[in-house]
């Protein structure tokens, strides 16, 4: 038995996954397998600086009523 390079490998487990998953969920399952960019705690403390827990909620409540949740297949919980 020969082994294969590591990128025939990875070229075949891609197609594998495409054609038994379809697109959209091969990104998706492949995504968990990744980390973000970036600085988490930096961009937080931007983005909420000056900012009450109690205003964040607000603010979190007033996006969820001014754009209301979609359904589709994007939005179901993964089994």
């Amino acid at each position: 038995m020969t082994v294969k390079p590591l990128i025939e490998i990875n070229r075949q487990a891609m197609e594998l996954l495409y054609r038994e998953l379809g697109i959209v969920d091969t990104v998706r399952f492949l995504k968990q397998f990744t980390t973000g960019l970036g600085d988490y705690t930096v961009e937080r403390e931007a983005l909420f600086a000056g900012k009450t827990l109690d205003q964040i909620v607000n603010d979190i409540a007033r996006m969820r009523s001014s754009h209301p949740p979609q359904t589709g297949a994007a939005d179901e919980p993964a089994p």
